[in-house]
């Protein structure tokens, strides 16, 4: 009787264990569907860069040096204005040619905003709206776990879909219907190179190589150590104590974060910041009797915050070690950008080099090594603590120094740049958003009337002087009008309805030309301004 009473309780129990394990368990990125690339596109980029380029004898190539920094916010440089750091090699590059005062980006993301800075088209157009994933929960166990017992700071998963699976992911990356400033410069005759972090697909069809550059010293994904975490003296660790950090620490120098020369894998001690300096270098003394296209996408000043002693050094005054480290990370930074002009300069190569300096998007507040202040917000805004960026352009003879240009440009600007001055034509079978700043800016033209955003439910768009900003989740938005409120402090859209609606037609009659993200955002990011809560797709 007593075994007959037990199995009526042990039972259920049993039942409702294995109902849960089997819910817990049970897999949900069951999405194979591979992501195919534009048929039409991809067929008229093969035509168009398989044409054969008439050569002119009389034009001496310029070559192009692409400098991006990595969460650089505009004031933690003193360029404009900022106390923090000292950056003169940054500032010296900017005197001698023009530094753009209102300078955007076309995403407040990593991955999205180097697609559309190096197709000159906005990444919307092709539907690289959201970070490619490297990892998605593979059953209700990892979602709900991440979602509930995780401590993920301000980043929230969105609702649960079925994610992609592997053979997906591996598909993720900048389409291979777009053409790069790479395909371009490399058509044109030209030695090309990436000497930095990828972070525009991981897998074959996606890495460097394959995208029109001819050497690559570097990473794939979106973050590496920039030296092996170990007990060397001369390297300052800081550690913060948010999710992702502890995710970047924990990985360390593996799969796609490895350092890579071209396709083999590098093991190297060597500071990181200093070491794509040498690399730059090297390409540079190599290729100095031809022209070349040479794009250093630094991963500074990116978490993990790690830096050597020297730089630590110089800001003994500054009590705050996590601010400290930034600080010191900024300026080996700027000693980098420094050498690779100083090589240029010794080669006697400075009349008929073109280099452009800007940072992927706003600093990272979440850090809490900078606040953008006066800007509001930071990384993931539409807000311009977000977008509003660090941009200059020197080019000796074709570029009067101490040049300010002052209405909006964009990081679009670059590859409509750069295929301006090596003189290469342009495919028709595709829309590109960007304008020739060599030209702009010695013309005093104006680049952009309009500027747009979207990421998901979170959009944007700047036309003249004013500025919309949609928070889809929260059903919220905001009009702010930038000649006089740059920080965006006043809300003007209750009393102008009129300029909110224009806006709201212009924004959609631009979303006409998108397609859909290739592939779908795992989470969404938090921003609370107090009475003001702004979410944005990641």
């Amino acid at each position: 009787m007593a075994l007959s009473k037990a199995k009526k309780i042990i039972l259920p129990i049993v039942a409702i264990v294995f109902l849960l394990a089997v819910f817990l368990f049970f897999p949900i990125n069951t999405d194979g569907t591979l992501i195919k690339p534009n048929a039409k596109l991809l067929e008229g980029k093969k035509e168009f860069l398989s044409e054969k380029v008439p050569t002119d004898s009389s034009f001496k190539k310029p070559n192009i040096i692409i400098l991006l920094a990595d969460d650089l916010g505009k004031y933690d440089i003193s360029l404009y204005g900022g106390k923090s750091t000292p950056t003169p090699q940054i500032d010296s590059l900017a005197a001698s040619g023009v530094t753009f005062a209102d300078a955007y980006v076309s995403a407040s993301i990593c991955s999205p905003s180097r697609a559309g800075l190096i197709t000159g088209r906005y990444q919307e157009r092709f539907g690289h709206e959201f970070q490619p994933g490297d990892r998605y929960p593979k059953n209700n166990l990892e979602y709900y776990g991440f979602k509930y017992l995780i401590n993920t700071n301000n980043w929230r998963l969105n609702p649960k879909i079925n994610y992609p699976n592997e053979a997906s992911i591996a598909t993720q990356g900048l389409p291979q219907s777009e053409i790069t400033f790479a395909d371009l410069a490399k058509r044109e005759g030209y030695a090309t190179a990436i000497i930095g972090k990828w972070h525009l697909g991981h897998n074959k069809g996606f890495f460097p190589l394959d995208r029109g550059f001819d050497y690559h010293y570097g990473f794939y994904q979106a973050f590496s150590l920039y030296t092996p975490e170990d007990d060397n003296p001369d390297i300052i660790n800081h550690h913060h104590k948010d999710f992702t950090d502890k995710t970047i620490w924990g990985n360390g120098r593996v799969g796609i974060g490895q350092i890579r020369r071209d396709t083999t894998i590098i093991h190297n001690k060597a500071y990181l910041t200093e070491t794509f300096a040498d690399e730059a270098e090297a390409f540079i003394d190599k290729n100095k009797t031809k022209p070349f296209l040479l794009y250093v996408p630094f991963n500074a000043p990116h978490t993990p915050f790690q830096v050597r002693r020297k730089y630590y050094d110089r800001f003994p005054n500054v009590k705050d070690e996590n601010k400290r480290v930034y600080f010191a990370m900024i300026s080996a930074l700027d000693d980098a950008i420094g050498r690779i002009r100083a090589k240029v300069k010794k080669e006697g190569l400075e009349d008929n080099t073109l280099i452009f300096f800007a940072s992927d998007n706003g600093g990272a507040d979440y850090t809490f090594a900078t606040t953008n202040a006066p800007l509001k917000g930071g990384k993931f805004s539409h807000f311009e603590g977000g977008i509003n960026v660090p941009f200059a352009l020197s080019w000796k003879g074709k570029i009067k120094p101490h040049t300010i240009y002052k209405t909006p440009v964009s990081t679009l600007d670059i590859f409509s740049t750069v295929a301006a001055v090596i003189h290469s034509d342009l495919p028709k079978d595709r829309v590109y958003d960007g304008v020739d700043l060599v030209s702009t800016v010695n013309e005093n033209k104006e680049a952009h009337k309009t500027l747009y955003w979207r990421s998901g439910d979170a959009k944007a768009i700047r036309s003249g002087d004013w500025k919309l900003i949609i928070s889809g989740k929260t059903h919220e938005e905001w009009l702010y009008n930038l000649a006089n409120d740059k920080s965006e402090t006043t809300d003007l859209a209750q009393k102008n309805p009129g300029k909110v609606k224009e806006l709201h037609v212009a924004l959609q009659n631009w979303e006409k030309g998108l397609v859909k993200p290739l592939w779908p955002n795992l989470t969404h990011y938090e921003f609370d301004f107090g009475k003001q809560k702004y979410f944005v797709d990641l």
